[in-house]
Parts: structure tokens; sequence; C-alpha cells
């Protein structure tokens, strides 16, 4: 077993990740070490590098990530489905640890508990280094919801399972039952691909996909959609697509755009369902009209994060489809872990859905 690991800290936005060397910790009961095999860069770290959201500093960005497991605590620990955890297997993790007995666990809002461990979004405090992605190695803490990965998935199409695919999942299930519903996602980067997809595997009649980049629209084709909508379009243009086919019943908005969520509620049908999962930055504020909203019987509920259970689903999501739909396309280049600040430049400057990082 490694004794080091390194962990590329951010300090600053913008400024050069600096490599840091520090010592596999000791474990306390129900922790585990894994060894990073690869992980994905999210639009939530290019948020924060580039200071368009706050985030902890120094620390260690990255959360979209899978390993194996290196070292397990005195007395063992178990997965998600109460399975004993071996050394060597491979694994992802929710991007929080959280105490299972909480008031918010029990209300089923796990993600809000009081105190949260979230992976990628913590400050380094004295020698608590490894609890980002972007590092040789990964201290998961006790409270940790852990699951094997099946086998068949490859690295890249893995690990965005625990951000991407979980969050839709969290989406999916708010949206309720989608058999026989027209769907529409607005947004087509990660998130709006992986909505359309699952949004098809739930049984939805139509999926469309507005975007404001057309390349990115006509790619949702390739993940379900059946008709891609250009967000540039006229509101009476967009009216009409939707209306031949009966109208919206459920809107997913994983653009965060104020203009795109207004929109989607005006789309909607009577009894239609608007999730929004995509406003984690700051927008402007939301003009509602609230007679429509009462008249039309409409629901808005919104996601941040997720619950363990969204990402078990992602995961079965993804044993299921992951040969119908090319998700390892969506990662569109690999970078060492020492090249890290290359890695950002590219996954900020060129639109790609995603950027890897090979750690070893």
């Amino acid at each position: 077993m490694k004794k080091e690991a390194l962990a590329m800290v951010f300090n600053k936005a913008e400024k050069p990740f600096s490599a840091l060397s520090v010592k596999i910790p000791d474990l306390k009961p129900g922790e585990a070490i894994a060894e990073i095999a690869y992980s994905t860069i999210c639009t939530s770290d290019l948020h924060s590098y580039y200071g368009r959201r706050s985030a902890p500093a120094p620390g260690v960005l990255g959360h979209e990530v899978i390993g194996r497991i290196t070292v397990l605590a005195e007395g063992g620990v178990t997965d998600y489905y109460g399975e004993n955890l071996r050394t060597g297997d491979l694994v992802t993790w929710s991007v929080y640890a959280h105490d299972h007995e909480g008031a918010m666990a029990a209300k089923g809002i796990p993600q809000k508990s009081e105190p949260l461990f979230k992976y990628g979004h913590q400050k380094i405090e004295q020698h608590d280094v490894l609890s980002g992605g972007f590092a040789t190695h990964c201290h998961l803490r006790k409270g940790t919801d852990i699951f094997k990965i099946p086998t068949g998935i490859s690295f890249r199409e893995a690990a965005p399972l625990n951000c991407t695919h979980a969050t839709v999942a969290g989406a999916i299930r708010l949206a309720g039952n989608l058999k026989n519903k027209n769907v529409l996602i607005i947004g087509a980067g990660m998130l709006g691909v992986s909505a359309c997809a699952m949004s098809k595997f739930s049984g939805a009649n139509q999926v469309l996909a507005m975007d404001r980049t057309i390349q990115r629209t006509e790619n949702t084709g390739r993940f379900g959609a059946d008709q891609g909508i250009d967000a540039n379009s006229s509101p009476e243009e967009v009216q009409r697509i939707t209306q031949a086919i009966g109208g919206i019943d459920v809107v997913i908005d994983t653009s965060g755009s104020a203009p795109a969520m207004e929109k989607g509620l005006q789309l909607l049908n009577i009894g239609g369902i608007a999730i929004w999962v995509g406003a984690v930055y700051s927008e402007r504020n939301i003009s509602i009209n609230a007679e429509s909203v009462v008249r039309r019987i409409l629901t808005i509920k919104g996601l941040h994060n997720y619950i363990p259970e969204d990402l078990a689903f992602a995961i079965k999501f993804l044993e299921s489809t992951h040969l119908l739909y090319p998700f390892e396309s969506l990662v569109e280049a690999d970078f060492p872990l020492k090249a890290l600040d290359e890695a950002f430049r590219s996954a900020n400057g060129s639109r790609k859905y995603r950027v890897g990082i090979t750690p070893n």
C-alpha cells in the first residue's frame, strides 16, 4: 500500500493549482481510503475555479470520481446495500457524507444535513487534505454512501455517475411517473444529455431538448431526444413545436437561466411540473405570474444535489443503457493529474462536455 498521496490544491480563483504530497491518514471506524482511478471536471468545478461561485480555499476540487478501495478501517466498511467492501473494489460514492440518523435525513433531505462533509468542496484543515477528486487518493468519511461499479462500465462512463447522473435521477424522482408524458429538457450540456436519456429510460412519450447551441441540441438525438429546439427561436415558434406533440407535461431545467426557466413555465400544460436543477449560481430573480400558476395548477420543484437512492438509480440506469447511448464519448479529452491547470483551461475554453483526469 502506498503511504503517500498527491493532491492538487486550489488556492485562489484563476491561480495555478499547487501539488502537495501528504501521508495517507489513519482511519477512524467507518472510514476507507480509495485510490482514485479516474475523475472528470464538472461545470461546478469550473464555476469554483473561475470565481463564478464561492469555494473554500485552500481545498481540493473534484467530486465526479471513481476509485479502488485500498484501505478499510478496522471492523470493516459496508456499501450502500450493506455488503462488506473489500480492497480492490472499484467504487463511486455520494458527493457528501452525512449523519444517517440526523434530523434532515429523517426529513428525506440528507444533502442538507448539519454538519455535512462535501467532497470537492472542503477547506483544508491542518493535515486533512484528501477530500476531493483531483488527487491520487480520497479519504472516505463515515456517513458516505459507497457503491460498487458494475462490471462492463468504463471509467469515462462511470466517473460522472455521482454528480451528473445522480442529480438527474433526483429530478426524475421529483417529476414522478413519466410514462406517456412529454418532457422538455432545457440546457443540453452534460446534465441535459443525461436527462434526455433518463427520461426515455423512465417511460417518457416524447423528449424534447432546447439549447442555444445548435450542435449540442442536435447531439441530444444520440441520447434519446426525439426533437431539438433552438432556444433562440421565437416564443411563437417554440409554442408551435410543443403544441404539435400535445404540449409539455414536465420541464427539467438544467441551464439555470432565468429567461429559460420562465419560458419553461409558459410551455407547461395544465397540471404540469417544472423541475429546476441548474440554478446554482447568481442570477436575476424569476418573474412568475401567480394567477397563471394557480389556474393552470402548476408545480415548481427545486433540487440541489440528491439523495443516496438517486445515485443507486443512476447506477442501474447506466448499467442498463451504456451500450445504447454513447456516454463515453462525452468525456472528450484526458489529462494527467499534474497537468490540471491545462485541463481546466481546456474544459473552460472549448465547451467540452467533460474533461477527464488520470491520476496514476
